[in-house]
């Protein structure tokens, strides 16, 4: 596990897109698992201005995303569909038939579950896995619960996520309650992982997913298990970690 603590959250996103860029140049036909959510919208917009420079390029790449809520159509402006498209992929060079995301309008969400698996294994495991955090430990929409859910699968959303995500709606009330997420068995195949945090909301959480024990009431613990992790945190996200081990 790498740590890298960026002085910003300006500086976190270039590092993100650093580390995605290296990626993209050693291997343009890359597959990479892609979140949402306001802490990557930096990273993405970095992204884009690499792609326009001719610096990379996305033509080759395939992309899966961890999430989408549900039930939520894809035009809907609040739908992880709607946010890829906006925040990334209609700003780069991707074949947008090569882009992947749960259907929140599943009429079987088990069997949308296996199907996304099966998507994501024929990868041999996306290349890079982008992850954000939540407030209570959640990686994609993994809430804390007695278990590690290891497939994609139907998930009641935490109180404390909607609460937090109520920021992206007119009212609480229209945040779904319920999502489509990849499991905590699905992220971890793949060969490496981004964290990116930002924030001193996050401190708390950061120091106990890298310092405390691994337990599915924190899913993003588990990640003191994969092999290859990053995680890119600016000053605010790190201060409670970084006290911990001066």
């Amino acid at each position: 596990m790498t740590i890298y603590v960026a002085k910003n959250y300006d500086e976190m996103s270039q590092k993100g897109a650093e580390i995605i860029a290296e990626l993209l140049k050693a291997k343009p036909d890359a597959a990479l698992g892609l979140a949402t959510g306001g802490t990557p919208v930096g990273m993405y917009k970095e992204l884009i201005e690499m792609n326009k420079k001719g610096e990379i390029s996305f033509k080759e790449v395939s992309s899966y995303n961890l999430d989408e809520y549900y039930p939520i159509e894809k035009t809907n402006d609040q739908s992880y569909d709607y946010f890829m498209r906006d925040n990334l992929f209609n700003h780069v060079d991707i074949d947008i038939k090569n882009t992947h995301i749960p259907n929140g309008m599943a009429a079987d969400c088990a069997a949308e579950g296996k199907a996304y698996d099966e998507l994501v294994r024929a990868t041999g495991g996306v290349d890079i896995q982008v992850l954000g955090i939540g407030g209570n430990g959640h990686i994609g929409f993994n809430e804390p619960c007695d278990v590690f859910d290891p497939i994609t699968h139907q998930v009641t959303l935490d109180e404390r996520t909607i609460k937090d995500n109520a920021r992206f709606f007119n009212s609480i009330e229209e945040v779904p309650t319920q999502a489509i997420t990849m499991g905590i068995g699905t992220i971890m195949t793949a060969k490496s992982i981004l964290l990116l945090a930002s924030g001193k909301g996050k401190a708390p959480i950061v120091k106990e997913m890298l310092l405390g024990k691994v337990t599915p009431q924190v899913p993003a613990s588990i990640l003191q298990f994969h092999k290859d992790v990053k995680i890119v945190l600016d000053e605010e996200a790190a201060a409670e970690l970084l006290s911990e081990i001066e």
